[in-house]
């Protein structure tokens, strides 16, 4: 306790169950800080997955399946988890076989992006298929954050440029 008030600090106990207790010589206020901003960092770094559930029908067109399949496509390279939902109506109902095949050709398009989590399952009136994304949530939030920040500075770059030159005449 001496040694901390001739150097102006803290006497911080760091690992008070060890035997004999650890304590350091520290600015208490700086450490508090420093736990803050890492505490911070790794929220920001951690990022829930959330399940998007889109909703096929059996007799889609292949242009409505195209764009479906684009939306499949931009939440699995959102790092989320996609639930696919077919709605049977009517005669529709017994042809479960349509549904998986038209489920399948949907997985097996977007298999770079995902993979089949659940299998197609029937229930009731609809049949569900889960798609997880084969990179993380955080991956691609990082991902997301850097592509932003280097389209930010480049459309800084540009407007620098244009007053410059328009400064120049």
């Amino acid at each position: 306790m001496r040694l901390a008030q001739e150097a102006d600090l803290d006497l911080v106990e760091v690992a008070p169950d060890a035997r004999p207790p650890v304590a350091k010589l520290m600015d208490y206020g700086k450490f508090k800080y420093e736990m803050a901003q890492k505490e911070r960092a790794a929220r920001r770094n951690q990022a829930n997955t959330q399940m998007k559930e889109i909703q096929f029908r059996l007799k889609i067109d292949d242009h409505d399946f195209e764009t479906k399949r684009g939306h499949v496509i931009r939440f699995l390279d959102g790092g989320d988890k996609v639930k696919i939902v077919i709605l049977f109506r009517g005669r529709e109902q017994s042809r479960p076989e349509m549904g998986v095949k038209l489920l399948e050709r949907l997985a097996e398009s977007v298999s770079e992006y995902g993979s089949v989590e659940a299998r197609p399952r029937l229930d009731g009136r609809r049949m569900n298929m889960v798609l997880a994304p084969v990179r993380k949530k955080s991956e691609a939030v990082n991902e997301m954050r850097k592509r932003r920040e280097a389209e930010r500075d480049e459309r800084r770059a540009r407007r620098a440029e244009r007053s410059e030159r328009s400064g120049n005449k």
